[in-house]
Formats: C-alpha cells, structure tokens, sequence
C-alpha cells in the first residue's frame, strides 16, 4: 500500500512540473527581403522546380549523372553520417524510457566463532532481482534533446542533398567543358587540314613567281603553329576526364558524350522569389536546422539548472536454502522517489548555458551568412548567363565577318598585288582564334546556367 502510495505521489508531481515546465518551440523563418536578389524581375517560377533530368536533355550526360549519383564516395561518406545521425536520434528517444537490470549471485559467508553468537556460523545466500531507475523529464529537457538529435538529423539530410546538387554541378560542368573542348579539336584539326593545303598553294605560286620564298615559309610556319595548339586541348581533354572519373568512381571508363551542335538549353531561366530559397536550397536549409538543433540545446543546458526527478525500484528473490528461492518468504520489493536540485557545481551548469547561447548565436549568423551568399550566387550567376549571351550572339557576327575576310584576302593574294601573305595570316589567325574563343563563349553559357541551377536549389528533388 506504501509503494501504491509513493508511485501515485510521485507521478502527480511529476505531472504538475512537467506542466510547468513546457519549453518554447523554435520558430522556422518565413520572411526574406525581396532585396536579396539584385536587379531581377520578381516572380514564382523557377528553374530549381525542374528536376535534373530534364533540365539536362543529354542522354550521355543523364548517364553519367546516374552514375555518379549511385557510386560517388563523397555521398557515401554523407549517408553514413546520416546513419550516425539517426542513431543518436533513436538513443535520444530511448532516453525517455526507464533503465532495467537483472542480476542472479551466490554468497557463501563464515563467520567467527567470537561473532557468530545467536546467528549461522556457515551461511549460503541466493540471490535473484531486478532493478529500475527511470528519470521523469519533468522540465522538458529530454524532450528539448530528441528535437535537437531530430534536428541535427535533419541538416544531415540538408547537406547530403547539397553534396547532390554540387554533384550534379560538377559533372555537368566537366562535361559541358569535355564538349567545347571537343569542339576546340575539331577546328584546330580543320584549320591544319587547311593550312596544309596553304602550304601546298603557296609553293605551286612560288613555282609560277607569284609569291617569294618567304611567303612559303611563312605559311609553313602558320601550319605548324596550329599544330602546336593540338597537343594543349588534348591535355586538357584528358585531365577533365580524369576528373570525371574521380566524380562517378569510375577509374578507367571511358567518358561518352554529345556533339557541340546537338546541346539544347532549358528555354525560360526563371529565378523565383528569394524566400523559395529557404524551400530548395539544402545548404540554407541545413543552416537553418542547425540553428533549430542548437535552439534546443539551449533548453537543455537551462534546464540542467533545475531539480531532477529520479524513479528508482527493485525487486525479486533471496533466500538461504536454493529449493526456496521462489517462495513468497523470499520476495522483496523497494521503491524510492526522490529530486536532486544542483546547488554548488563549479560553475559548470552556468558555463554550459552560457556556450550554448554563444553557440546558438553563432549559427543564427552562419544562417544568415548562407542567405546572403546564395542570393549573391543567383544574382552573379543570373547575370553571367545574360552577359555570355549577349557575348555568344556578338561573337557569332564576328565570326561571320573573319571568315569573309579570310576568303577576300586569299583571293586577292591570287589575283591582285594589293596584298600579301601577311594580310592572310593576320586574317587566318584572327578567324581561328575567334572561332576558339566561340567556343568558350558557349561554355561560358552553360556553366553560368548550371550554377544559377545549383545557386537555386536544382538537383535537389
């Protein structure tokens, strides 16, 4: 009847505190300045709605994008660390439950003769029990840790899905960079085909008296001079593939990919709103859990300051003879209730409490920090990808122009003596190098489009 009487007792106080003690729940950010973004019209749709494979139409570039989502070591680094995570999760909801331990023993005892007046001078005890101790989260301090254990959990989740999107960046990049160089060869390879045959025109000239011997010479030199471009853009190739290889943990493979002339663009670069950053970015988001996880560490160190409530029970058997061991003579119980209040602990409470705020005000900057950096990012990579169009359609004229003009000069190299072979080189090597730096422009393109993907959050769906 005692022990009926303690556990109510104990349970109605509990109940009474833990009503007292109800901690505030965090609050997510729901509000971000229009002005984060700069210079771009406002609206709702948005690129990082679009999932990557169909932003990305290229078949071999959808490949190697799976690839590389399924093998690369730097996301199965990640999952194990969301495995980790989720452990303390459950540890942090087991914390709730009570702690349960049995035991059996034996002890043989033989007292002195000058002792053993009135009592057994040989004695075999038997022993079989079963202990408890549960601690009542009265204050919320348990409940305050499994939210920051769920939390934590799930800004491992958030940067897992950034390690995704800068993946996905990453590849797509390589191998936009793979196709320009591509291209790169194929105009080098076209202009010594063609500078060959310069050569050949140049000596046929010199045999008619046409042209002098340095004219010949000159255009040797031109065709050797493309030849050394050659060898550069294979390295790079190589390198980039390399890269590529290390990305989808692929040593070795072989690395497809499409034609320069056959890449299509997604038609519409649609930004969004900045507050949609607090949805699809998952390193804002990641931020954001973190200043939620240490939010509730703060409410665990405040709560170290108030008094503990701590269940404590045993129970079972012991007797002298082991064929009783079960017999009701035997049986024994005990319970105790009791609240342990911290007066005098070196400071050690107040000190935790006092990190735990610095802590939590660091995160609130780092959040804010990560808002800021990625509304730059959308705006330097908005940007860039409005700049190196205007800059591809420009160049595109340009080439047009060079390659008239490569044409006019050899014709009249032929036919008048208004000009002379150096006019053609002039020409020659104007129009490759644009024809190079088109290219480039065309890379520039898609890599800002592929960082203004990433900078919104695509890939992460």
């Amino acid at each position: 009847m005692k022990i009926h009487t303690i556990v109510v007792f104990t349970l109605f106080l509990s109940g009474v505190l833990t009503s007292c003690g109800t901690s505030k729940a965090y609050e997510p950010v729901k509000v971000v300045p229009n002005a984060l973004y700069r210079d771009i019209p406002l609206d709702s749709a948005s690129i990082a709605q679009i999932t990557w494979q169909d932003f990305f139409s290229d078949v071999h570039l959808q490949e190697l994008l799976e690839l590389g989502l399924a093998r690369n070591l730097d996301l199965k680094i990640g999952l194990e660390r969301m495995h980790s995570a989720s452990a303390l999760l459950k540890q942090a909801k087991a914390n709730f439950l009570p702690s349960v331990a049995v035991g059996a023993g034996m002890k043989q005892s033989r007292m002195s003769e000058n002792q053993s007046f009135g009592m057994l001078k040989n004695a075999t005890a038997y022993d079989l029990f079963a202990t408890m101790s549960w601690e009542v989260d009265v204050w919320g301090k348990l409940a305050s840790s499994k939210r920051a254990a769920y939390y934590k959990l799930l800004q491992t989740n958030e940067t897992q899905q950034a390690v995704k999107t800068q993946l996905i960046s990453q590849i797509a990049d390589y191998y936009y960079q793979l196709v320009a160089l591509d291209r790169q060869q194929v105009i080098l390879e076209q202009t010594i085909e063609n500078r060959a045959e310069d050569v050949k025109t140049m000596q046929r000239l010199k045999e008619s008296s046409v042209v002098t011997g340095a004219t010949v010479v000159q255009s040797e030199a031109n065709y050797y001079a493309a030849q050394a471009d050659l060898p550069n853009v294979k390295r790079q190739i190589r390198t980039i593939e390399h890269a590529l290889q290390v990305l989808i943990d692929s040593s070795g493979a072989v690395i497809p990919r499409g034609n320069f002339d056959s890449q299509r663009m997604v038609q519409s670069i649609a930004v969004g709103l900045p507050v949609q950053l607090l949805a699809n970015r998952p390193d804002v988001k990641a931020a954001e859990m973190e200043v939620a996880s240490y939010f509730e560490e703060v409410h665990v160190a405040r709560r170290a300051f108030y008094p503990a409530l701590t269940l404590t029970g045993g129970t079972g058997y012991s007797t002298y003879e082991f064929k009783e061991w079960f017999s009701t003579t035997g049986f024994f119980a005990n319970i105790a209730g009791g609240l342990v209040q911290p007066l005098f602990n070196k400071r050690l409470n107040k000190t935790r409490l006092e990190i735990a705020k610095a802590n939590y005000q660091e995160k609130v900057y780092h959040f804010e920090k990560a808002l800021l950096v990625a509304g730059q990012e959308v705006s330097d990579a908005l940007y860039s990808y409005q700049t190196a169009k205007e800059q591809e359609e420009k160049r595109a004229l340009q080439v047009e122009k060079l390659s008239l003009a490569v044409d006019y000069t050899k014709k009249l190299l032929l036919y008048h003596s208004s000009t002379n072979y150096t006019d053609v080189l002039t020409s020659e090597q104007a129009y490759l190098n644009a024809q190079i730096q088109q290219t480039k422009d065309w890379l520039l393109k898609w890599q800002s489009t592929i960082k203004l993907y990433r900078a919104l959050g695509g890939g992460a769906k």
